[in-house]
C-alpha cells in the first residue's frame, strides 16, 4: 500500500508560479515511477509529467514543457512539480500518481499505468 499527500496548490496570478509537493509512504519508493496529472470538470485525466524511478529521465505534456519541471528527492520520499509562468487554461486539480516498478516511456502518459493515487491539490490560476 502506498499513499500519497499532495500539497503546495493554491491561488496564483498568470504568469506566476507554484511549486507542488508530493509526499509518499512505502519503503520501495526509489523503485516506483512518479507522475503528475491534472483533472477539469467536465474532462478526462490529462497527463502533465513523470519521472523514472531513478529520476535520470523525465517526460511532459508537449504543452507544458518548458514551464514545468518534475523532480524527485529519493532520500525523502517527495516528488515536486515546479510550474512556472502559469496561464488560466492550468488551472485543475492536480494529482500525484504513483506506478509500481518500471513505466516505459509511452506508458507511463497514461493514466491507466498507475497504480496510486493521492486526493488532490487544487490550483487556480488568475487573468
Amino acid at each position: 500500500q502506498v499513499q500519497l499527500v499532495e500539497s503546495g496548490g493554491g491561488l496564483v496570478q498568470a504568469g506566476g508560479s507554484l511549486r507542488l509537493s508530493c509526499a509518499a509512504s512505502g519503503r520501495t519508493f526509489s523503485t516506483y515511477t512518479m507522475g503528475w496529472f491534472r483533472r477539469t470538470p467536465g474532462r478526462e485525466r490529462e497527463f502533465v509529467a513523470a519521472i523514472t524511478s531513478d529520476g535520470g529521465s523525465t517526460n511532459y505534456a508537449d504543452s507544458l514543457k518548458g514551464r514545468f519541471t518534475i523532480s524527485r528527492d529519493i532520500a525523502n520520499n517527495m516528488v515536486h512539480l515546479r510550474m512556472n509562468n502559469l496561464k488560466p487554461d492550468d488551472t485543475a486539480v492536480y494529482y500525484c500518481a504513483c506506478a509500481l516498478g518500471y513505466a516505459t516511456p509511452a506508458t507511463m502518459t497514461s493514466w491507466r499505468r498507475y497504480d496510486y493515487w493521492g486526493r488532490g491539490t487544487q490550483v487556480t490560476v488568475s487573468s
